[in-house]
């Protein structure tokens, strides 16, 4: 054992006699490369882990710097490793004789003489220690690193590659496998330990043998003792903290957006997403608490954004991502499913701004043949004349399809497409069946739908990539519209046992009970909640007001303590009771009394329908031929004149840009033009 050693003092000795030689031999060495591959990681907005993945041979390794390691660790590797590393070239002549000496003296090898930069050459190509010429070949390449990096270069090499057992590699992936924490702010113990294990890889991990790592740790608390870097009090409290008997599993937090984020950007060593971790922990808790008792197949989706911002907080593919009977592994964010009744909401909203109906306008809600098509109210029963608040609250099937059969579906779909809201038909055209679920869309999506109306009828699509700020969508509805809606929805009364308070909220159950959901918005942000099974099968007795809804209440309280208020109505809102509404707002007329022409009906004569017209500053002039006075006029469903007898009127409060003007006779006959003022 002594005599590679003695190879080695020799070989100091020769380098020294030929000095020009030696340079030219160090610097033609090969070395290996200096580029270590990483774990790909996922971060949080603040820069919290939240997944890491293995490299190519399936090992830990975490990228790592000087500035986010525990000072005190660096103290104590180099003191207990090479207490010269920055003074010497790579190789420690006294370190060499030293061992040398003790090999002779004792007969055995006592110290290595490593250096630092000699493990590192060691690890870089995976050489052996026990061959005189396998030693040779580490000084030759520590010599060659010190003349090619910096000692923090090498330094940080050592961090990222030495051995702690198993597939762990790195300082970084040892202090989140062995104490689940970064290695910024490390206890005496936890350094003593990082500093022992790679010195005997195998032998010292704790998971294997926790005695022999508590001997292992506590020698390196004496040395560190000894020379000063900690007192007796602290190598004596330290010596009794436990050493962890087995590894903690690596975060492994949104898994399924960790994915897409990883698919969507192969190349990228670090992905920031807009995840807040906490919230994502707290989520992803109580989708497992949620689907405990329910049934081996039965999945839960969670999804939490910002509607200010469109920043997501947090998405939960699953329950669990594992392949069982949930399969877990699936992103339920991301699967088409029938949203039941929750684009309810979005039809109220655009009959509203198209000046169909006003939360408190009276509406039938009686058995009704839609050209074929009849729908049949959830209970199978029928409330006559009702408000269009209640209709709304209530979920109620025939006044949503009246309102659909008045606007036509592709007004819907189109304002689908405007929030960007990917959806499939399950056939060629859209009919009305789409009013109550007949459609395929995502969780992730109707989020985003309900975060537009949440914004005051602008969608703003959401993100879960911090690299920027997302782009302004296209507004779907009127403000006073979107407040309409939410006004009506923060009226619904919470689950059982839920909190009382103005959540904005809509569940929904699709046929056959496949699926069940519940979204809703504060002032701030916007949750949606899905549950089902993902095969598509039912799920007896699975409704969302029973099953979704009061895990949406749920996430919104491990969100924050307190909602944040919904907005105030809009000046031009309409706080009127029935009574006091105009006219052709009080009770809603089927799609022929409202916009089937009679010979008498009214019709804009200025200005005209698609033209350009300058905005005086007096307002804008509008006309209107045929019909029966008074007359109430609208822009955007807003009404802007009321009551008038002339068939003239000048509208003021109008603003630049396009514009949808709609008169309504006396006899509740109506006409429009979209116009686009400049």
């Amino acid at each position: 054992m002594g005599r590679w050693l003695l190879a080695l003092a020799a070989g100091l000795w020769l380098a020294a006699l030929g000095r020009d030689g030696f340079d030219a031999w160090v610097d033609a060495t090969e070395l290996p490369p200096l580029v270590v591959q990483t774990s790909v990681q996922v971060q949080d907005r603040n820069g919290e882990l939240l997944r890491a993945y293995t490299v190519a041979d399936g090992r830990w390794r975490m990228a790592v710097d000087l500035g986010q390691v525990d000072p005190a660790f660096i103290a104590a590797l180099l003191d207990y490793e090479d207490r010269r590393f920055y003074t010497h070239g790579g190789v420690d002549p006294r370190a060499v004789l030293r061992a040398v000496g003790q090999a002779v003296r004792y007969g055995h090898v006592v110290s290595g003489g490593s250096t630092l930069t000699m493990q590192v050459a060691r690890l870089l190509e995976d050489s052996g220690t026990g061959k005189a010429s396998g030693k040779l070949r580490q000084m030759r390449v520590a010599w060659a690193l010190e003349r090619r990096l910096t000692k923090d270069q090498i330094l940080t090499l050592y961090l990222h590659l030495a051995p702690y057992g198993g597939n762990l590699e790195g300082l970084r992936a040892a202090s989140i496998a062995y104490f689940g924490k970064e290695p910024r702010r490390l206890t005496p113990a936890q350094i003593a330990l990082l500093v022992a294990i790679p010195q005997s890889p195998e032998g010292r991990r704790p998971d294997r043998s926790v005695e022999r790592a508590t001997n292992a740790r506590d020698r390196v608390l004496a040395r560190l003792q000894r020379d000063g870097l900690i007192d007796a009090d602290q190598a004596r409290a330290a010596s009794t903290e436990p050493v962890p008997a087995a590894r903690r599993p690596f975060p492994a937090l949104a898994p399924h957006l960790s994915d897409r984020a990883r698919a969507a950007d192969p190349t990228a060593k670090t992905l920031r997403l807009t995840i807040d971790k906490p919230l994502q922990v707290a989520l992803e808790k109580l989708a497992a608490e949620t689907v405990a008792g329910q049934g081996e197949r039965m999945q839960v989706a969670i999804v939490v954004a910002d509607h200010a911002s469109g920043e997501i907080l947090a998405s939960v593919g699953s329950a669990a991502f594992k392949a069982d009977q949930r399969a877990g592994f699936v992103d339920m964010t991301q699967a088409l499913r029938s949203p039941g009744s929750t684009l309810k909401p979005l039809i109220y909203g655009l009959a509203f701004d198209d000046g169909l109906a006003h939360p408190e306008t009276m509406i039938e809600d009686q058995p009704t043949n839609f050209n074929g098509y009849r729908p049949q109210n959830f209970d199978r029963q029928y409330r006559g004349t009702i408000r269009v608040r209640e209709a709304l609250q209530m979920s109620l099937n025939i006044p949503v399809v009246s309102l659909t059969e008045a606007m036509g579906p592709a007004r819907l779909l189109n304002a689908l497409d405007k929030a960007g809201v990917g959806y499939r038909l399950p056939m060629g055209q859209p009919g009305l069946a789409i009013a109550l679920g007949g459609i395929g869309v995502t969780l992730q999506d109707m989020v985003q739908l309900y975060a537009a109306l949440a914004r005051g009828g602008v969608a703003l699509p959401l993100r879960w990539q911090m690299d920027g700020q997302g782009e302004e969508g296209q507004r779907l509805i009127g403000p006073v519209a979107a407040w309409y809606v939410g006004d009506i929805l923060a009226g619904l009364a919470p689950p059982p046992g839920s909190p009382a308070n103005r959540l904005a909220y809509k569940t929904g159950t699709s046929y056959g009970n496949r699926d069940a959901w519940a979204i809703g918005f504060d002032g701030r942000h916007v949750a949606g909640v899905w549950m089902g099974r993902p095969d598509g099968t039912p799920v007896p007795g699975a409704f969302g007001a029973d099953l979704a809804a009061p895990v949406l209440f749920q996430a919104f309280a491990r969100l924050k303590p307190k909602l944040d208020p919904q907005p105030p109505a809009p000046p031009s809102a309409l706080m009127l009771a029935n009574a006091q509404l105009p006219a052709p707002l009080r009770t809603f007329r089927n799609r022929h009394a409202a916009f089937q022409a009679a010979e008498d009906a009214p019709a804009v004569s200025f200005p005209p329908d698609g033209a350009e017209v300058e905005l005086l500053p007096d307002g804008l002039m509008v006309r209107v031929t045929g019909g029966h006075a008074p007359y109430t006029w609208l822009a955007n469903g807003v009404p802007v004149a009321l009551s008038l007898a002339a068939r003239e009127a000048m509208l003021t409060g109008l603003g630049r840009g396009f514009v949808t003007l709609s008169v309504i006779d006396a006899q509740g006959l109506s006409a429009r033009a979209t116009v686009r003022l400049r």
